[in-house]
């Protein structure tokens, strides 16, 4: 393949978070082109696909899988049909950019072993490529906060709308499918490692049926911590601290950075408790949507390699199960 070749992809969907956020961003992506969109509606493909100066809108899912000239597909679908049609692009010949969370459960997402294995498939977790989370990963494996123990993360926004998919318990909505996937996949990050048990308590939303506010503790081994609270009815707020034995690390936005903006982490050695001891670090303007694009794209192309793929994102959906485990037996649940 050429040096400046650029991987044609697919949108499947109008869905709100693709064509506000990662399309956009996928657009940003020097190794990147989105060349069609489809809907199940066309008239819905096509006022996209001029909104946003994409070549080809398809009336069907299907119809812009036979297209030959795409490359990868980004599927933003409700979470009942990550695994279907992942599954369908890939086996057509796609690569893969699934929304998370991947599946509605590990034994679903395990159906993604049947992907052909020269097809590429990720779960789109964006924050693993913004440049603050790549900075907030350096700080902790260079010491300054001394050994990593606790990582605390409150990730919670206000959406009784009946409407939306995340209020809909049938199709995989409710908080720790929508953002508490974000703690779990940011403490295994940061961590680098993977929990051994975890325990929850979880208040659902006696229409909706969905968990509206759930709190959690994972058990990282060695003492290690992940403690996070999340909410599809609270006050919009989001944070993450990471704590260690000499040093503190805060991620200001961690989950919904502005898009192409520059962002803030802290890091304080607790010589005041006002914060006033805290260093700032700004890290440059950055779109996490189209880093992540970009990576993938040069994996497509063999350029670079990526360290998620499927075996990741069954292991995530583990941990999610096991959240919801622990909720119904009011237990620990060992991984």
């Amino acid at each position: 393949m050429s040096a400046d070749r650029r991987i044609r992809w697919g949108i499947i969907s109008t869905a709100a978070i693709g064509t506000k956020k990662v399309i956009p961003g996928i657009q940003r992506s020097p190794h990147s082109e989105v060349v069609a969109i489809a809907s199940r509606e066309l008239g819905r493909a096509q006022a996209a696909a001029k909104e946003l100066g994409i070549p080809r809108a398809y009336g069907s899912y299907e119809a812009l899988l036979a297209d030959p000239e795409i490359d990868a597909v980004y599927n933003p679908l409700p979470n009942h049909l990550h695994v279907p049609l992942t599954l369908q692009a890939a086996k057509a010949g796609k690569h893969v950019l699934c929304e998370k969370p991947v599946a509605l459960n590990a034994a679903e997402a395990e159906q993604l072993r049947q992907c052909p294995k020269d097809r590429l498939v990720m779960e789109a977790f964006m924050v693993r490529f913004h440049p603050q989370w790549l900075r907030a990963r350096e700080i902790v494996q260079s010491g300054a906060l001394g050994e990593l123990k606790s990582i605390n993360v409150v990730f919670s926004y206000y959406n009784t709308d009946p409407k939306n998919v995340r209020n809909q318990a049938e199709i995989g909505g409710g908080g720790i499918m929508d953002i508490g996937c974000y703690p779990v996949v940011g403490a295994r990050f940061l961590f680098g490692a993977e929990p051994k048990r975890v325990v929850s308590l979880v208040e659902r939303d006696p229409n909706f049926r969905t968990d509206r506010l759930a709190g959690a503790l994972a058990d990282f081994g060695n003492g290690r911590q992940l403690v996070f609270t999340v909410s599809t009815q609270l006050v919009p707020f989001q944070t993450v601290q990471a704590l260690g034995t000499k040093g503190r690390l805060e991620i200001l936005i961690p989950f919904n950075a502005p898009q192409g903006e520059a962002t803030t982490i802290f890091v304080d050695d607790g010589a005041a408790l006002d914060r006033s001891s805290a260093r700032k670090e700004v890290l440059p303007v950055s779109d996490q949507y189209a880093e992540q694009a970009e990576n993938f794209a040069l994996a497509v192309l063999g350029r670079k390699s990526l360290p998620y793929g499927i075996e990741d994102a069954i292991q995530n959906m583990r941990i999610l199960d096991a959240l919801f485990q622990s909720e119904r037996s009011g237990a620990w649940v060992a991984l």
